[in-house]
């Protein structure tokens, strides 16, 4: 069992029923998530007897820093870490003036396919366990600890679909929300999902309160299937009407992601589909000029396309933001994830 797949509570139940103290959780808690000690040896408050039985039953940080890369802004850093069974994924860090937020992956591959992303590139090989995510963000956090900083935010939009691996993400949100691990709020945790409807329905009734983000990308159904082949499965409107059911029981900000690729998405007729399709006046959209990725024949529209395509949606009064790409120079932007280190 590893450390980073339990909450404190989970810990304390852990050590009970192993006739240990209850109260070793929070004290192992401490020594792992407030000191930043990784080695069961250097916890000089317990005993030797009571630190074989952590050697001998837990691990701790089982994830390895292969690569980091840092963008020319040092505004992004992208890190390859390998894991126990010699697979790879990859994290980002996004640095701005307020916040640090980790971009954590929740599979290695992807298995949803969509025609502009890198992450799916080598096909899907597994789910990452709770601890593994977690271990994401808490190696970032010991990074940024060594400049007196810390993870404020994270974003699950990295390699993978989050809710095709539901249960260890929202295991893994539980303890980065845990008060004695990270203490992130979930208002500062965001889910990037391409709409696997069950699964919102089910994050309603697990009482999951995280901000979604639903890759949308097309304004009708079936532009949708041709960029999405998830799309087939998981229909557009049923899409929309988990999203406002999720948007009136939790009270969670819902955005929709919209990567703009000339010649596809960027015509008037999608742009009038689009202002039908989010003017309930509750959702924003966020929009991504495409960025390139090796080997796929998509190209970003031009800058004044760009440009009168916002402006129409904000005339039609849209909220819309226009994200600027970041990390751009080390293949670190949005569906550039492909682990091309490894591959290479």
């Amino acid at each position: 069992m590893n450390v980073f797949s339990l909450r404190s509570e989970e810990l304390k139940d852990f050590f009970i029923k192993n006739n240990e103290k209850g109260y070793r959780a929070e004290q192992l808690f401490s020594w792992i998530y407030q000191k930043k000690v990784i080695s069961f040896s250097e916890m000089s408050n317990f005993s030797l007897s009571f630190r074989e039985f952590l050697e001998s039953k837990l691990d701790i940080l089982t994830i390895k820093l292969v690569k980091k890369q840092i963008s020319k802004d040092e505004e992004t850093v992208k890190f390859l870490f390998s894991l126990s069974d010699g697979q790879y994924i990859e994290s980002v860090l996004i640095k701005s003036k307020n916040r640090n937020t980790v971009c954590v992956s929740t599979q290695v591959g992807c298995k949803m396919f969509c025609s502009f992303c890198a992450s799916g590139k080598r096909g899907f090989f597994r789910d990452l366990h709770a601890d593994e995510i977690v271990q994401q963000v808490y190696f970032i956090n010991m990074v940024l600890s060594e400049v007196d900083e810390r993870v404020s935010n994270v974003v699950f939009m990295g390699m993978g679909e989050p809710l095709a691996n539901y249960s260890n993400v929202t295991q893994s949100i539980k303890i980065l929300n845990d008060p004695l691990t990270l203490n992130i709020s979930q208002r500062k945790i965001s889910i990037s999902t391409v709409g696997i409807t069950d699964k919102i329905y089910q994050l309603i009734k697990d009482d999951v309160k995280v901000n979604l983000v639903f890759s949308l990308h097309a304004s009708n159904q079936t532009l949708r299937e041709k960029i999405i082949p998830a799309a087939k499965k998981y229909h557009m409107n049923d899409i929309l009407k988990a999203l406002d059911e999720y948007f009136f029981r939790t009270k969670r900000e819902v955005t929709f992601e919209y990567i703009l690729i000339e010649g596809l998405n960027d015509t008037n007729k999608c742009l009038e589909e689009l202002v039908n399709l989010l003017d309930k006046g509750y959702y924003k959209l966020n929009l991504i000029p495409y960025n390139p990725v090796e080997g796929f024949y998509f190209r970003k529209p031009k800058s004044i396309v760009i440009e009168k395509f916002m402006k129409k949606l904000t005339d039609r009064n849209i909220k819309v933001t226009r994200r600027y790409a970041k990390g751009n120079d080390i293949d670190a932007a949005c569906g550039q994830l492909a682990l091309k280190e490894v591959i290479n």
